[in-house]
């Protein structure tokens, strides 16, 4: 009898087993989930509404929730070395292969790619053109306002590379100022003011109150802008970091991001690169 009732007994405490494996597991079916992870990412992701679109896809197929910090990419990253955040999605590669090369990060992986636009007032001093060093030039040989967002983003590391790349210094103009902030923000005031400014495609497409600004320059090679992810090396990040950066890169993900803004602005804002 006393044979019997432990034998009962370890059959009991491996079907428990089992059952908090099988929980473990999640929806995805594999690896453990039902966590959260720390996504430090820039403002154009946020902005455009990306994330919004596809994260809610992410934890229902993963069972990982994410919590979102939305700034600059040079903000992003420092978050990654402090270890406050788990993966990072962010758009500026000399800087992400340097934080790689650092030890931040194993690796880096190619998400997606849009383009950098330069927006002015319509009928301004500027008209539609697809050379960006005229464009640069003419701003600050005539003053012309521009809004910088001066934030060490990827969007403000690759407006400092274009001015560098003319051996200027744009602060020669007394009316380029500073905003300090994301995306979405500069082009309130870049509206506000009718000046100048350079905007990632996503978020100006998506930005609502573009008051008179067109786009002033487009299509140039130079204006480029790739998104990569990195997974934080720390012992303290999560299972689900892993899991979003594999998610994303996935063909499912690519085909999502791929199907982004084409039903509400009848273009993608963002093309996938993984």
């Amino acid at each position: 009898m006393k044979k019997k009732n432990a034998l009962s007994l370890i059959v009991l405490v491996i079907l428990c087993i089992c059952l908090m494996a099988l929980a473990a597991c999640g929806p995805g079916g594999s690896g453990s989930s039902g966590g959260t992870i720390t996504l430090a990412t820039t403002t154009s992701t946020d902005d455009s509404g990306l994330l919004d679109f596809i994260l809610p896809v992410f934890t229902d197929e993963t069972g990982w929730d994410v919590q979102v910090i939305s700034v600059g990419t040079g903000a992003a990253l420092q978050l990654g070395r402090d270890g406050e955040a788990d993966v990072l999605l962010v758009h500026a590669r000399s800087q992400e292969d340097q934080f790689v090369a650092d030890g931040f990060a194993e690796s880096r992986h190619d998400v997606m790619y849009n383009d950098f636009i330069i927006v002015g007032p319509d009928g301004g001093a500027l008209s539609h053109n697809n050379d960006i060093d005229k464009t640069f030039s003419d701003i600050l040989t005539q003053n012309l306002p521009f809004i910088s967002r001066g934030d060490e983003s990827g969007t403000h590391t690759r407006e400092l590379q274009l001015w560098d790349s003319l051996g200027v210094n744009p602060e020669d103009n007394e009316n380029y100022l500073e905003s300090g902030q994301g995306m979405g923000a500069t082009l309130g005031m870049a509206a506000e003011m009718n000046a100048y400014t350079l905007s990632d495609r996503g978020t100006w497409l998506s930005y609502a109150n573009k008051g008179d600004l067109i786009i002033i320059c487009e299509g140039s090679p130079r204006l480029l802008n790739p998104y990569g992810v990195m997974v934080v090396s720390t012992t303290l990040v999560p299972a689900g970091a892993q899991a979003f950066v594999d998610w994303i890169i996935s063909p499912a993900a690519q085909e999502l991001i791929a199907s982004f803004g084409i039903e509400d602005f009848g273009q993608p804002l963002f093309f996938p690169d993984a």
